[in-house]
């Protein structure tokens, strides 16, 4: 496993670690890492940060398997599966498990979304191209909406609406990610612009692989942009859906993902050459905006 992965499991025994303790190590994991900037801030309702962070971590340690473990990964992410279960079942093997079992038992969370999740990483050891743009949003089927419904689960969400727009934040995300990270995927044999799209715009992998940014990727980069905005103005209505208590770390979701966005169009498509990249400044003025409106309740 990566370094990470050791250190958040823990090498205490879950059988001695309290849920409190479980939970505090989740927060040290979550805290380390950059993107719980849109996960858990301090606009949400104190009870319910435990629970996000149980859930970051896990979400966080599982893709680290299925991207940075060295060794068999398909062996370690069914070993990964089965300690899921094993937690459940109320066996946990390991802190992490400890606090996320509790999590999943007093949200009455589904267990399908973590199972998916899993999935999506053993889909990356198999698939490395996506032919279309459907193929791409199936893929999201299993490495983003699983999560935003386990956020709906801990929000006590289970509606087919708020569901369904959840879906379309998640995939929003994905893909802004996706076309932000085009230059890190293929260093690791991984391409998730649709191949179709390539071709109609006169691209192709070995031009990604090379670097060499011209004026035909701009043009593909611009319409899978626009196509990312195009979820997230789909699910923007969630927002309106959920607790006022909720609601400016729901829309700091979508804000950080056009956020992705703005920075891919302010390097003028190219995410070849670099990563564009969300600065400091850009993350902490979302979270003061939001922090005022959610002051006066909007």
């Amino acid at each position: 496993m990566t370094e990470g992965i050791a250190a958040s499991g823990g090498v205490a025994d879950a059988r001695t670690v309290t849920r409190r303790e479980a939970y505090r190590a989740c927060e040290r994991y979550s805290r380390g890492r950059r993107e719980a900037f849109h996960v858990v801030t301090h606009l949400l309702p104190r009870r319910l940060r435990p629970h996000f962070f149980a859930l970051y971590a896990f979400c966080r340690f599982t893709d680290d398997l299925g991207d940075e473990a060295a060794g068999d990964r398909l062996a370690m992410l069914d070993g990964w599966e089965r300690e899921l279960l094993d937690a459940v079942d109320g066996r946990p093997g390991r802190p992490l498990f400890v606090a996320l079992a509790r999590t999943i038992e007093e949200c009455a969370i589904p267990i399908d979304p973590f199972l998916r999740l899993i999935e999506s990483n053993r889909i990356d050891q198999r698939v490395t191209r996506y032919e279309t743009y459907a193929d791409v949003l199936e893929y999201c089927t299993y490495s983003a909406t699983p999560v935003g419904q386990m956020v709906l689960g801990v929000l006590g969400h289970r509606d087919a609406e708020r569901i369904a727009l959840s879906d379309q934040i998640c995939i929003g995300l994905q893909v802004a990610n996706f076309w932000r990270d085009v230059s890190v995927d293929i260093r690791k044999g991984r391409v998730y612009l649709p191949q179709e799209d390539l071709r109609i715009f006169g691209c192709d992998d070995a031009q990604i692989a090379a670097g060499r940014f011209d004026e035909r990727f701009g043009a593909l980069m611009r319409v899978e942009v626009q196509r990312a905005r195009m979820h997230f103005d789909a699910g923007r209505p969630l927002e309106a859906l959920v607790s006022r208590r909720v609601r400016a770390d729901i829309r700091l979701f979508r804000l950080g993902g056009e956020a992705v966005l703005d920075a891919i169009e302010a390097a003028e498509y190219d995410t070849l050459t670099a990563r564009p990249d969300v600065t400091r400044f850009v993350r902490a003025r979302l979270l003061l905006v939001q922090g005022a409106r959610a002051l006066i309740g909007l």
